[in-house]
């Protein structure tokens, strides 16, 4: 609970006052670990857990190798794997199959990739197929992104966030025939796509924060202090980065488009609302983009103040300029 609530030390204050931990505790501050980007952390529980003669579970592996694919460590997520099969006789799941996939994916081995969904023993789902998708889009493989975009297309999709995938994925490569395509099927297939939000928690304060929408009764004060964050950054070499704004408009509109993002909104209602030096904590429903993700830094150091950012693949530490994803998420 309180690792999915963004305080992976109570989390592990918790643990430590296990007296009796069994693989399900063990696996939970592993998993938990490893959200919170920690990955050598999570990999050192891991070796404790198996010095104490515990044998890890299917859910373990799933942990370990989500640590290593938002770390980079495909050398040790592919040891991972292997040794989930040989060591331990646990049959990979599809999960497992997807997890190593991403891993893969992120770190740049596309072919590798994409061989792994040809020869594994199972049909690849969904999800498997957009995990391959993003990291196409990750990476600027437009055309493997292409082949794989129009592959899903044909399928019954389940998951809105496929569509917008799909959608993101065209609009990136100028395919605007193909992004209406995707939305008239949508339309068809009332698909309903859950907006964009953020919400910032101060306690007995809270505040919901949709892109582009500010209260009121603080609209004058939050621009305010958005404009005064952002003549600092550019000081210090921020340039918007229009490109993860998939729409056909001009450059200018773009960056108004960034500037009123859900997540920028929710950290300056934070600095005005929180206690002084207190951590600012916000939950986003979908991923950050790379835009907020190099704003979120920059505010992190300019404020000095802990930014702490649960959007929808894992938590973000913003502190002193940096992240602990280390920019690998």
């Amino acid at each position: 609970m309180y690792a999915k609530c963004s305080d992976i030390l109570a989390a592990q204050n918790v643990f430590h006052k296990i007296l009796r931990r069994d693989v399900v505790s063990w696996t939970s501050i592993i998993v938990g670990t490893a959200q919170h980007g920690r990955a050598q952390e999570a990999l050192t529980l891991f070796d404790e857990m198996v010095l104490e003669g515990l044998k890890p579970n299917e859910v373990t592996f799933v942990g370990l190798i989500y640590a290593c694919s938002h770390a980079g460590l495909v050398a040790k997520g592919r040891q991972l794997f292997d040794s989930m099969i040989n060591d331990y006789g646990i049959k990979p799941s599809l999960q497992h199959y997807t997890c190593l996939l991403d891993l893969l994916g992120r770190s740049g081995s596309l072919v590798e990739a994409y061989n792994l969904i040809e020869t594994m023993p199972f049909e690849p789902d969904e999800p498997t197929w957009t995990a391959l998708l993003s990291a196409c889009k990750l990476h600027g493989k437009t055309q493997m992104g292409i082949k794989i975009a129009n592959h899903l297309l044909g399928l019954k999709l389940q998951d809105p966030s496929s569509y917008i995938l799909l959608s993101n994925t065209y609009a990136a490569a100028g395919m605007w025939d193909d992004v209406s395509k995707v939305r008239k099927l949508m339309a068809v297939m009332e698909v309903r796509i859950e907006p964009g939000y953020s919400c910032v928690n101060l306690g007995k304060d809270g505040q919901e924060f949709y892109a582009g929408e500010i209260p009121y009764h603080i609209k004058d004060k939050i621009l305010g202090l958005l404009q005064e964050l952002s003549l600092e950054m550019k000081k210090r070499g921020y340039v918007p980065d229009t490109s993860f704004v998939l729409h056909d408009m001009g450059k200018q509109e773009k960056e108004q488009q960034l500037y009123f993002h859900s997540e920028r909104l929710a950290v300056a209602y934070g600095l005005l609302k929180a206690v002084p030096r207190t951590t600012i904590r916000i939950v986003k429903n979908l991923r950050v983009c790379g835009d907020c993700h190099v704003v979120l830094k920059l505010i992190s150091d300019i404020v000095q103040r802990e930014i702490v950012v649960r959007d929808a693949t894992r938590f973000h530490h913003f502190k002193d300029g940096r992240c602990s994803c280390g920019d690998f998420w």
